[in-house]
């Protein structure tokens, strides 16, 4: 697959912004080319200067962690921003489409109507297994991206390995496979095959397992092609160099958040137990992600209780296969605990 084929004419034509540090190569001492304030920052000492484009110190820590090369890796404002630009940069408005998995996140469509592309939705099954004949059947020369969510937000369950390999087998777009949560999950990243699908694209975050939420760092790793696109269509410091700084401080503690996803699947344990249960609940589905979806009588009357008590979880009784349903995120033993007495209170 050629993916310079699957982008946007204007795409291809596009010349980047060159930014003024992109312009020299070396090392210098006297800065003068990009107009910043040359006395300095009331801050830290290099806040005066405009941050790296690509973020390379970054991306080369990352790199030793998760095993994937430089040239591989994207570095986004959020996992969102990397959503919006593979919009931007290979689908067509109103001409092209691309396909989700509902229940599933729901910036995924945000991204698609802004862009003004064709949202086709295939529910997942209600094992929340993917429908494999209904994507096909979705899919047409027009449709350039397919996103799935695994472990998928809300349901918290993985997605079935051997079918999306078969979606990237016989897909002729770019399948976007959402990690988010993988880090909790009993299933590995999909990391190890970007060398074997010229089509795939694999959405990490700071936000989850770091505890970097506030941050807004999300990653995006793809074959080379796919990374030199995003890269010439993202902002020219989309990254600021505060961000930079701490997540490098962030990946010297991967001890810690090892400790902190441990003890998260180890309280998802607990609280699934001791939710199935109360007899208001109905059913705790299985979880790879750290929340678990709970279907209970009368959900949205329950989440107003909590709300009154000053516990908030997320109401998903209206979203597609998810009637009746709260979904929790697993709090700090002290935290579930709360809840739960709050929920044998009602």
């Amino acid at each position: 697959m050629d993916i310079n084929n699957l982008q946007r004419d204007n795409i291809k034509r596009l010349r980047p912004y060159s930014t003024a540090r992109d312009e020299y190569k070396g090392q210098a001492s006297v800065f003068l080319d990009a107009n910043e304030n040359s006395y300095g920052s009331p801050l830290a000492a290099n806040y005066n200067r405009y941050p790296d484009p690509l973020q390379l110190d970054l991306k080369d820590a990352i790199s030793r962690i998760k095993g994937v090369p430089i040239e591989n890796t994207f570095l986004g404002n959020g996992s969102d921003e990397a959503i919006d630009l593979l919009f931007r940069a290979f689908c067509e408005p109103g001409v092209d489409n691309v396909v989700i998995l509902p229940p599933t996140y729901g910036m995924y469509e945000v991204s698609a109507d802004i862009n003004n592309v064709e949202v086709r939705k295939v529910n997942l099954l209600p094992d929340f297994q993917l429908d494999m004949e209904a994507i096909a059947e979705a899919i047409d020369e027009n449709t350039k991206l397919l996103f799935i969510c695994s472990p998928n937000n809300p349901t918290g369950n993985s997605i079935i390995r051997t079918d999306i390999e078969t979606i990237l087998a016989n897909f002729n777009g770019l399948v976007v496979i959402d990690e988010a949560y993988i880090n909790y999950s009993r299933q590995k990243t999909f990391i190890a095959e970007l060398t074997e699908y010229a089509n795939l694209v694999i959405l990490q975050t700071f936000s989850k397992a770091w505890g970097l939420a506030g941050l807004r760092l999300g990653m995006a790793f793809a074959p080379r092609p796919v990374i030199d696109i995003l890269n010439k269509v993202k902002a020219p410091y989309n990254i600021n160099q505060a961000t930079q700084d701490l997540a490098l401080e962030a990946l010297k503690n991967v001890g810690q958040v090892n400790e902190w996803i441990k003890a998260t699947v180890e309280e998802r344990n607990l609280l699934t137990a001791a939710l199935e249960a109360l007899d208001m609940v109905k059913k705790v589905y299985p979880s790879d992600a750290n929340f678990i979806l709970v279907a209970m009588e009368n959900a949205k009357a329950k989440y107003d209780s909590l709300v009154e008590q000053g516990i908030i979880v997320r109401d998903r009784s209206k979203v597609t296969l998810c009637d009746d349903c709260l979904r929790i995120t697993i709090g700090t033993p002290e935290e579930n605990k709360i809840l739960l007495e709050a929920l044998k209170s009602l």
